[in-house]
């Protein structure tokens, strides 16, 4: 659906060019939901600006499907972008308009339905994110959680195939939060639409991304499927993100297992597996014992994992750790 073609973009501060997008080649997939995930100034924000052409890149190529768009001309682009609706952090709604005159505000730009087509169409958008009997409401009425439903309904209204979320949740308190994803994960799986989700959140992304690139000073440092990504980090920054979702500080750790004997790893469980008394059964045949010193149970998406740091004293260690890898489980090593 959209592909990076050695992308650069820098802008000019003082009379120097400051590199923010270096070398970007990246593919997304029509109907999942990729996660592009990094901290300020990474370059994410410019690089969602680039699939409508907010933004311009300096060098390269920016395809939707087997269109170069950074070779259309302005009349083509326009009709280009009703194919890319965006949700923004804080909301950007009109404050004079109300919620229903706020979704058919671009269904107004874009021209081709008569008023009783709109207003058809408005309706159904916001029966869809729940908010009908707020219709003729005032953006300054709402909740955030409302006015992101809003900017979500208005995204919608040309009927895009491409949905882009530019920190769409990090101006909400995690229970609003939790709906909106819901509510993005429904309208990706019952209209098929892709969904780019820009964010500097790991706990977004897990939710409900297929995808994650992680980007670092202008570069992609890792991509991935999620769970492989999150479970497994190869990079110093995504795993310093993974930390960051689980408030885990990694100086703490060493310090507070400095004192705990044993052998020290961490093992990842994926699936059923997650719920198997496995380490009771382990221990029961090798004789070791086991404390665990931090863990996690959740889930990638649709996906139950676990992940326990665990300390393994006495008994057969080596065969403990062999019977927990034939079962499956990913194991890293902490400290032998």
């Amino acid at each position: 659906m959209i592909q990076f073609k050695n992308i650069y973009k820098s802008y000019r501060v003082a009379g120097t060019d400051v590199p923010a997008l270096q070398g970007i080649d990246l593919r997304i997939e029509a109907g999942e939901i990729f996660g592009i995930i990094g901290h300020s100034g990474a370059g994410k924000s410019t690089l969602v600006r680039l699939i409508n052409l907010l933004e311009r890149p300096s060098a390269g190529q920016v395809l939707i499907g087997n269109t170069d768009i950074t070779a259309l001309d302005a009349a083509a682009l326009r009709a280009q972008r009703q194919r890319i609706g965006m949700i923004f952090q804080h909301f950007n709604l009109l404050s004079a308009k109300t919620v229903a005159q706020n979704v058919a505000f671009p269904l107004s730009l874009a021209g081709g339905k008569s008023k009783a087509e709109i207003k058809q169409r408005v309706a159904a958008l916001l029966a869809r994110v729940g908010l009908t009997e707020h219709a003729d409401k005032y953006p300054a009425q709402l909740s955030g959680g409302q006015k992101q439903r809003v900017g979500i309904a208005r995204a919608l209204a040309t009927e895009p195939q491409i949905l882009l979320c530019d920190e769409a949740t990090s101006a909400l308190d995690p229970q609003t939060t939790q709906s909106v994803l819901k509510l993005l994960a429904d309208i990706n799986r019952e209209l098929g639409l892709t969904i780019v989700l820009i964010t500097h959140e790991m706990d977004v992304v897990r939710r409900i991304a297929d995808r994650v690139a992680v980007l670092d000073a202008g570069t992609v440092a890792e991509i991935g499927p999620v769970a492989e990504v999150f479970l497994h980090p190869q990079h110093p920054i995504t795993r310093r993100f993974v930390l960051e979702a689980e408030n885990v500080d990694e100086g703490e750790l060493v310090d507070d297992y400095a004192h705990v004997p044993g052998r020290i790893v961490r093992l990842t469980f994926t699936g059923d597996a997650t719920y198997e008394p496995l380490l009771g059964a382990v221990a029961r045949d090798t004789g070791v014992d086991f404390s665990i010193l931090a863990g996690r149970i959740d889930r990638i998406k649709d996906t139950p994992y676990g992940q326990l740091t665990v300390a393994f004293t006495g008994g057969d260690i080596p065969a403990a750790l062999q019977q927990l890898a034939g079962r499956g489980l990913a194991i890293e090593e902490v400290r032998a």
